[in-house]
């Protein structure tokens, strides 16, 4: 099932929601397709997805959800990707 989360994050002028799959990566990229996304919207795990298609996300039939439940969902399935830790260097 793809899922999406209400239009709530403030970025580069425009106002963003987030797009996951709970099954596959692959039915993600192919929902991100049918929508008209660019492969470049895709950020380890979702799709960054502006607030203008955020309805049409909806009638194409992505779940709405509120952000918690996205991303216990994404975590769930193994979908999971987080950002990596940078390590401060100790060397002089």
């Amino acid at each position: 099932m793809v899922l999406i989360d209400p239009p709530l994050w403030p970025a580069r002028g425009r106002v963003w929601s987030h797009m996951v799959s709970d099954v596959s990566y692959e039915e993600l990229h192919a929902f991100a397709a049918e929508l008209g996304m660019p492969v470049r919207a895709f950020d380890r795990d979702h799709y960054d997805v502006p607030s203008e298609l955020y309805e049409a996300a909806v009638a194409q039939g992505a779940e709405a959800v509120g952000c918690q439940e996205l991303l216990l969902r994404l975590t769930r399935a193994g979908l999971r990707r987080r950002k990596a830790v940078r390590r401060r260097s100790t060397a002089v």
